[in-house]
């Protein structure tokens, strides 16, 4: 995964513009169509982990949320996912 974080900034950094994006961003196929990342199921992002994150900029933000999810940082997205429910 090294490289592939630079775009947000220092590598292994969570930066503002990635956890934006986990509260905006939808999932663009599968069982959870639709539904921004950061409101998927934690055991749809094991099986993911297990499967294989796909190549891309989605790819990495589902391994970051599976990370933020696994060690319970979901308090990171809480006040931007209400700011985005609010627009």
């Amino acid at each position: 995964m090294t490289g592939r974080m630079e775009q947000y900034g220092r590598p292994g950094a969570f930066g503002r513009e990635m956890l934006t994006e986990l509260v905006t961003v939808r999932m663009p196929f599968g069982k959870y169509k639709d539904r921004v990342l950061c409101d998927l199921p934690q055991p749809y992002l094991v099986w993911l982990e297990r499967k294989g994150f796909p190549p891309g900029k989605l790819g990495l933000l589902l391994s970051a949320l599976y990370e933020i999810k696994l060690n319970g940082l979901e308090y990171l997205l809480k006040p931007l996912r209400d700011i985005q429910r609010d627009l």
